[in-house]
């Protein structure tokens, strides 16, 4: 790469989240890259937090890139663009939990068979060169809480959103999440926890092939629109 268009782009990077916007609305849709790039690991890993699925939260990222792109216009800054986004990641992980739960239900009525066998966890290879040890037992030890109390610790511990972005973002009060956040950390083996906890940010990565994709298929939904 060029060492003006490296300049260039660090340039781009560097631009806050609503001058970006305020470019896309003008017209340089392909600004919107910066913001896919720059939250996908974070809206990944609350998507993740609530479906326990790697397919389903990329799923969810697409979805969410997308509903954000079309309503950019009605962003009003009342909070962070950042919190604005995990809201609408938030709201479609949700979403998609209440379906799975009525497609379980139908099928159990229709078939007799009780509820469906939830699909196998098993990382894929680039996950499993990418965490190390340490890293995949803090993220089994998270996915094995309470949904509740799973998401609060995926915002405020691993991703590190303050009490208010998480707050705002799962839109609950302030106090509601700090006790969620304290139960979820009691829930946690203490032993685990301290040992894995400097190194939770690296857990739930969102490879770069990954993010990759999602960008591609985002804007090629977008351009149909």
């Amino acid at each position: 790469m060029e060492t003006a268009e490296i300049l260039e782009r660090a340039k781009l990077e560097s631009w806050a989240d609503e001058e970006v916007v305020r470019r896309v609305l003008e017209g340089e849709t392909a600004l919107y890259e910066i913001i896919m790039r720059r939250y996908n690991q974070r809206l990944y890993r609350a998507a993740r937090a609530i479906l326990r699925d790697d397919a389903e939260a990329e799923d969810v990222l697409q979805d969410t890139y997308v509903r954000a792109y079309q309503h950019l216009a009605q962003f009003a800054g009342r909070a962070k663009f950042s919190t604005w986004l995990t809201r609408i990641a938030v709201h479609e992980a949700l979403a998609r939990v209440a379906r799975r739960r009525r497609v379980e239900q139908i099928d159990a009525q229709d078939q007799g068979m009780g509820a469906l066998m939830l699909k196998s966890n098993v990382p894929d290879p680039e996950s499993q060169v990418a965490r190390s040890e340490v890293a995949r037992l803090l993220e089994e030890a998270i996915l094995a809480l309470p949904k509740s109390y799973r998401t609060v610790l995926m915002l405020r511990d691993v991703e590190e959103m303050s009490t208010a972005e998480a707050a705002d973002a799962l839109e609950m009060t302030e106090e509601n999440v700090k006790v969620r956040l304290h139960r979820a950390r009691a829930l946690l083996r203490k032993e685990l926890y301290a040992r894995a906890g400097a190194t939770a940010s690296a857990a739930f990565q969102f490879m770069s092939t990954r993010c990759d994709r999602v960008v591609k298929q985002v804007f090629e939904r977008i351009a149909v629109q």
